[in-house]
C-alpha cells in the first residue's frame, strides 16, 4: 500500500510517495525552501506544489507540522510563523489539495517511522528520538507507545531553550566544531536521562547523515545513543503512515 507523506521543517518542506509494507520512499523525494516568512497561506501553497508534483501518489495523504499538533489543529510554531497558533492545518491542507489531510508533529512522525522500520524496531522499553535541524523535535516511545507533543527542544538549559544550543541551526549559527557542538548536544543528551532515563536515544535530522563526525564523542551518556536508520527520509515515511489507519489493509 502506498500514500503521500509531505514533512514541514523551519528550513525545506519534503514530499515523496511512501510504499508503506517497506518504509521506502517509492519515487525521488521533492524538497522547497520554507517560505520567509512562514505563514499558512505560504506554506499551503508549497503543500499544494509538492501534492501536485506526484499526481500518480494516490489520495491517501498525512503530513507533518514543527510544533504541538491536536486534532489537526496547531497549537505551538517556534519555528515557524506564529499566525499559525489556532489554525486548524488539516482543514487548510486539505481544502488545498483535495483530499483529507492527517496531521502530527514532525518529530513524532520521524519516531513513528524508526519505531517501524528503523533503529527502534522491535524496542519496547523507554525509547527517545530527537531530531536535529532549525530546532530540535523529539518523540517518546514507552512500550512502543507514542507519547505525542513532547517538544523537548524547548526545555531550558542556562536559561535558554535547549534547541538555541545544541540544534544544527546552532551550529551552523556559531561556527562551531564538531566537538564544542558535541558538548552541547552531550550536555542536552544527559539533561534528558535525568529527566526520563530512556533505554535508547535515536538521533535524526539532516545532521544525521554525518553521525560519524559527533556521535562517538557522546561519551558517559548512560543510553544506547545511535543514528537514525532512515537519516532525514524519517518525517515523510511516518508522515504517511499517519494518512492509513493501524490495521488497514493494503
Amino acid at each position: 500500500m502506498r500514500a503521500f507523506g509531505i514533512d514541514i521543517g523551519g528550513t525545506g518542506i519534503k514530499g515523496a510517495p511512501v510504499d508503506l509494507d517497506t518504509g521506502k520512499l517509492a519515487a525521488d523525494r521533492k524538497k522547497i525552501a520554507t517560505p520567509r516568512p512562514a505563514t499558512p497561506e505560504a506554506v499551503t501553497d508549497v503543500v499544494r506544489e509538492l501534492a501536485g508534483s506526484f499526481p500518480q501518489s494516490g489520495e491517501v495523504i498525512g503530513a507533518t507540522f514543527p510544533g504541538v499538533v491536536i486534532s489537526g489543529t496547531i497549537r505551538s510554531a517556534a519555528n515557524v510563523d506564529k499566525t499559525w497558533i489556532g489554525t486548524n492545518a488539516a482543514a487548510l491542507f486539505g481544502k488545498a489539495i483535495g483530499t483529507d489531510v492527517a496531521m502530527l508533529n514532525d518529530a513524532d512522525a520521524a519516531g513513528v517511522a524508526e519505531m517501524t522500520f528503523g533503529a527502534g524496531k522491535g524496542e519496547r522499553g523507554t525509547v527517545l528520538m530527537l531530531t536535529f535541524g532549525t530546532g530540535i523535535g523529539s518523540a517518546l516511545f514507552t512500550g512502543g507507545l507514542l507519547v505525542p507533543n513532547t517538544e523537548f527542544g524547548h526545555i531550558e538549559i542556562h536559561g535558554h531553550d535547549a534547541e538555541t544550543r545544541a540544534s544544527e541551526h546552532a551550529k551552523e549559527l556559531h561556527d562551531l566544531s564538531w566537538g564544542k557542538w558535541a558538548g552541547h548536544v552531550h550536555e542536552y543528551l544527559q539533561h534528558m536521562e535525568g529527566l526520563i532515563s530512556p533505554d535508547l536515544i535515536i538521533v535524526g535530522g539532516g545532521v544525521s547523515k554525518q553521525s560519524d563526525k559527533w556521535v562517538p564523542l557522546l561519551t558517559g551518556i548512560r543510553a544506547r545513543v545511535v543514528p537514525a536508520a532512515m537519516l532525514n527520509d524519517a518525517g515523510i515515511v511516518g508522515a504517511a503512515m499517519t494518512a492509513v489507519p493501524a490495521g488497514s489493509g493494503s
